[in-house]
């Protein structure tokens, strides 16, 4: 089999809104240092996938504001791999700008589509199941995806329902998708963990550029005709003002309800790595280890007494907790949070009333 070449997308144009006050406009979930490593999550993502694709076919999606502290934190990434896109249309438009740009390169190139903000503990088992997709792409027209064995009934991920096993390769099974399903209500969640049929949607994907272009051109026809107007405009002086007009006009929609619940050929390679999305603080407690009484402390100036399972995130000012339970509570220079780790989902409701009260300075 002819061996392609092997490019990557990293996804980074996402607010990571559930993390604030940490998370900001001008530096969203992917810009911070959320775990043990002095690294930021988009640093950790291009470490692990420079394992298997090099530097120059690395390519970042993001938006304006985040393009120059990205070039800042990965200077092995060609300033020209930055694609920054106008405004923000979701994974479907994303995934299409990097598939158009690398197509340029190398039409047949395979394509690893990555969100630039997860934790992966085991690296390697990653590039060994990352490897695997990668062949399964380039046997024919394929979409690959990698699905993460659930663990728990998650009733805050989609779930990917898979057929029978159709292959092994390099020891991982390889799986026929029968259909994508939403985020499932809790009931729902237990079944799907109990029936043994359905992994986690990680949101990572492997194929060839050809074949996502095909598949655009069949399933999303007007995303297509614009993208195919941008490919020709890349590298002229016209490219930033077709970009702006094509962009505008593109549908807002998901890969996976643009194309993965229309197509055929789609195949789920299930994946045990050690991966979390890091959807919000409480995850924090996943990710980190917890002290003798359950804290999750990061900070040198916080002082607890009588503290239990509480998520604790400190700046310059000095932290004290008394008696408290069940708290997350997360400081800056300009912005406290303190909320029950059973709310910290709806810290995207505070954003709002923070717009509505015109305080958007802090947002």
């Amino acid at each position: 089999m002819i061996k392609l070449m092997i490019s990557a997308v990293i996804m980074a144009g996402g607010k990571g809104e559930r993390f604030w006050p940490k998370s900001r406009k001008k530096q969203p979930k992917q810009l911070l240092k959320l775990t043990n490593d002095d690294k930021t999550m988009i640093q950790l993502t291009v470490d692990r996938i420079e394992k298997l694709v090099d530097s120059n076919n690395i390519f970042i999606a993001t938006v304006e504001d985040y393009a120059h502290p990205i070039n800042s934190q990965l200077p092995q990434v060609p300033k020209q791999n930055i694609l920054v896109e106008p405004m923000g249309k979701n994974t479907a438009a994303c995934i299409g700008l990097a598939a158009v740009h690398i197509a340029k390169k190398d039409p047949d190139a395979v394509m690893l589509v990555l969100p630039s903000d997860h934790l992966i503990k085991n690296n390697e088992k990653f590039i060994d199941v990352l490897k695997t997709a990668k062949e399964v792409a380039e046997q024919g027209e394929n979409l690959v995806t990698i699905g993460i064995r659930p663990q728990y009934p998650e009733t805050g991920y989609g779930y990917i329902n898979f057929e029978e096993k159709i292959d092994s390769i390099n020891g991982n099974d390889v799986l026929k998708v029968n259909r994508f399903v939403e985020k499932p209500d809790k009931e729902t969640a237990k079944k799907y963990l109990e029936s043994g049929k359905y992994l986690w949607n990680s949101g990572m994907f492997a194929w060839k550029v050809s074949t996502i272009l095909k598949c655009m051109e069949m399933y999303m026809p007007e995303l297509y005709k614009g993208l195919m107007k941008i490919k020709e405009a890349i590298g002229t002086d016209k490219e930033e003002e077709v970009l702006c007009s094509e962009y505008s006009k593109f549908e807002s929609i998901s890969i996976d309800y643009g194309i993965m619940e229309k197509a055929e050929s789609i195949f789920v390679i299930p994946g045990d790595f050690g991966w979390d999305d890091v959807g919000s603080w409480t995850s924090l407690e996943r990710i980190n280890n917890p002290d003798k009484e359950g804290n999750v402390v990061k900070g040198d100036n916080v002082i607890t007494l009588d503290t239990k399972k509480c998520i604790i995130e400190g700046s310059n000012k000095l932290i004290a907790t008394i008696g408290v339970e069940d708290l997350v509570i997360v400081d800056t220079d300009d912005a406290t949070l303190i909320c029950s780790k059973e709310k910290s989902q709806q810290v995207k409701n505070l954003l709002k009333k923070i717009k509505i009260m015109k305080k958007e300075n802090y947002l």
